[in-house]
């Protein structure tokens, strides 16, 4: 009985192992590499960063507005700090 009681056991662990450390994936996706390769590697003229699209466009103007508005805030707290307060 014990031994019974082992074997189930061991089965039980070997079957939980098994599904963890799996190497298969759990979903089968289609794999799009080849397709965004093509996208990529054609030349149209239109820089890298922005080919994935609408997206792409949108992350990238985000970026620049969030970059150029930091350098000149950051511009204007030095000028602001440069001159001293007049004192009345």
């Amino acid at each position: 009985m014990l031994r019974n009681l082992l074997v189930s056991r061991s089965l039980a662990l070997r079957q939980v192992t098994q599904r963890t450390i799996s190497t298969a994936p759990r979903r089968h996706w289609q794999n799009k590499v080849a397709e965004k390769q093509k996208l990529f590697q054609e030349d149209n003229g239109i820089p890298v960063h922005l080919k994935g699209g609408v997206t792409d466009a949108l992350l990238y103007r985000v970026t620049m507005f969030l970059t150029i508005g930091g350098t000149a805030y950051a511009i204007y707290q030095l000028a602001l700090a440069s001159f001293p307060k007049k004192q009345n």
